[in-house]
């Protein structure tokens, strides 16, 4: 098989595959992917006619694309491709694995400058959409499979990285999107996998044959997975022996037979479908999560990355949440449109000089500035891996996601403090455009001289859609449970802060000679 790289040049692709294998070999698969997807519109158009089986507020969506409420995620991903294109220094770059200039979002970071340049891009299209983008999950989980398939490979004579590396060339010569589906409903919590009343609450291989295995189950919370192309499922906690099925990585196409996603609701998302486009907050951009059921679904023994390696699971959760706790880098990008949505806000109401708000917004810029800060610190202290992919600093990652846990909520508070409570009380745009009571909106809701009320009202709305609306889901709770909520970052600061290497410091510098004994 032949296939571009949408720079003019070519590349033949060479895999093995059964000759006996006809609706699932891994050409079959790949089939619809020999143009690479090059711009935002070029994306746009891969979406359409896949039928999918998604669901959204109980009616099945045939178009996705089309649908009002999901479009502005879809937009939202496409600013990926667009960056790119526009920015190609930030939003792409040439990979070693496939020869190809390709979006950097599938690219394996080989230095830490590729990790700080990831992070650039990640603030960036925070500051384009102020919304979550969605292809982080993807993006981090191909970096931790890297150096896990290469680790289970040397130790137990697999052949993961192969088939890791295969599948990463075939994505990035096609340029799509890799979505990640990592955590399970996980049922009761007290239980491991193998132990719960329902088998299918952790993703598990439920049967094999000479092609590939079979897996059952769901994944919650899933980012942007209808506007992917291809999903990577991954364990999502620590295994023993006992939980060997559950102890699986591989890739399926979003589409594939047995796959449904049922879209969850955030705050105001109707908005969309009310008409105009004013009270939406921001209309052009929002972000996705889906539940993803699977049926016994096919993956081929060539997408498989782990199957039944119980041991490598918390290797894999533990690369992929260092990785992915640095990746929250991007909610600076969304601080960075929040404080200049409340700046403005300060400057229609006429107190933009107040020292107070000049206080104000100097504290949104320091906690911004402080999570910027260490998720950057983090890539340019990252280590090689024996694969070669370099990982951020663990302690640092932490450190920086556990601000993300924090600081956007103070900041989200700070916003409302400074626009006021016309925020969560302002009319409607169908009040604003009623010929009799329009006329009294713009009288009443009117800044200082030279400001139009409608504007007055956009940014209003802009700043609710952040703190309370739609686009709060990633700026707030996202930040606050992604990447696993604040207990597990503090567990991982706890293993890595050399507590009693601090003791015999202290101990050195006072005199004291010996550590205290322990009867």
């Amino acid at each position: 098989m032949r296939a571009g790289c949408g720079d003019g040049t070519s590349i033949e692709l060479k895999f093995q595959v059964e000759e006996d294998t006809v609706m699932f070999d891994v050409e079959t698969l790949w089939a619809d992917f020999a143009r690479p997807i090059v711009s935002a519109d070029d994306y746009l158009n891969s979406l359409r006619g896949r039928r999918m089986n998604v669901y959204f507020r109980g009616e099945r969506v045939l178009e996705p694309v089309d649908h009002p409420v999901i479009r502005p995620s879809i937009n939202a991903m496409a600013e990926t491709y667009r960056l790119a294109t526009e920015r190609p220094e930030l939003g792409s770059v040439r990979s070693e694995i496939s020869g190809c200039q390709i979006n950097r979002f599938l690219h394996i970071a080989t230095d830490p400058t590729d990790l700080v340049a990831k992070h650039e891009m990640q603030r960036e299209l925070g500051r384009r959409t102020g919304t979550c983008f969605q292809r982080c999950v993807g993006l981090d989980a191909i970096g931790a499979c890297h150096s896990v398939t290469f680790d289970i490979d040397a130790e137990r004579g697999t052949d993961y990285h192969k088939n890791f590396l295969a599948f990463v060339r075939r994505a990035q010569v096609a340029n799509i999107v890799i979505g990640g589906a990592m955590t399970d409903p996980k049922g009761d919590r007290s239980k491991p996998p193998h132990q719960q009343a329902d088998l299918d609450l952790f993703l598990r291989v439920v049967r094999r044959d000479d092609n590939g295995i079979y897996v059952s189950g769901a994944k919650m919370h899933q980012t942007g997975a209808v506007n992917s192309h291809w999903l990577i499922f991954m364990p999502t906690m620590r295994m023993t022996e006992a939980d060997r099925d559950w102890a699986v990585v591989g890739a399926v196409r979003v589409d594939a037979p047995g796959l449904t996603y049922v879209i969850g609701r955030q705050t105001n998302d109707t908005r969309s479908v009310d008409g105009g486009d004013l009270d939406a907050g921001n209309a052009r951009f929002a972000g996705q999560e889906a539940l993803i059921v699977f049926d016994e679904v096919f993956v081929p023994y060539d997408h498989l990355f782990m199957d039944g390696e119980w041991s490598y699971a918390a290797s894999l959760v533990e690369r992929f949440t260092t990785y992915h706790r640095s990746s929250y880098v991007c909610k600076t990008g969304l601080g960075d449109v929040l404080i200049g949505a409340a700046a403005t806000a300060a400057e229609h109401n006429g107190v933009e000089g107040a020292s107070h708000i000049k206080d104000k917004l100097v504290e949104m810029t320091h906690l911004n500035e402080t999570i910027y800060s260490s998720c950057m610190a983090a890539a340019f202290r990252s280590k090689p891996m024996a694969s070669g992919a370099y990982l951020n600093d663990e302690m640092l990652s932490n450190v920086a996601k556990h601000n993300v846990t924090r600081f956007p909520f103070e900041i989200a508070r700070l916003a409302q403090d400074i626009a006021g409570g016309l925020v969560v009380t302002m009319p409607s745009e169908k009040d604003l455009q009623n010929n009799e009571i329009g006329p009294l909106i713009r009288k009443f809701l009117q800044g200082k001289s030279g400001v139009e009320t409608v504007d007055r009202m956009r940014i209003l709305r802009l700043i609710e859609n952040m703190t309370i609306g739609r686009n709060a889901v990633g700026y707030l709770t996202e930040s606050l449970h992604g990447a696993g909520s604040p207990q597990a970052q503090r567990i991982q600061i706890a293993r890595g802060m050399r507590l009693e290497d601090k003791k015999a410091r202290a101990r050195a510098l006072a005199g004291v000679s010996e550590p205290i004994r322990k009867d």
